[in-house]
């Protein structure tokens, strides 16, 4: 906990050779599919893309998600929820 006693968000990641991704301080997996993972961490909604993306390993109480496949971007939403739902209703209606 920090002065204010707040908890310190706290998140790692760690990608070996764009194939493997490990990220810890999940809280949530919103969506996901082949091309796209949206999670929620302890430091905002982030969006995985690329291709043949799928779950390796996912352990939400201890908050850690490994991720295989060819990754292409990693993006913060900034707590911009109208992109999140834009996102997942994109692939909704797609």
């Amino acid at each position: 906990m920090n002065e204010m006693n707040k908890p310190v968000k706290r998140q790692e990641m760690k990608m070996m050779n764009r194939k493997v991704l490990e990220i810890s301080g999940i809280n949530s997996v919103e969506s996901f599919d082949s091309e796209e993972f949206l999670l929620e961490t302890e430091c905002g909604y982030l969006t995985i893309r690329g291709q043949n993306l799928h779950i390796k390993n996912m352990n939400l109480e201890q908050g850690i998600v490994a991720i295989e496949g060819l990754v292409n971007s990693l993006t913060y939403l900034d707590g911009n929820q109208q992109s999140k739902s834009k996102s997942f209703f994109g692939k909704l209606f797609k």
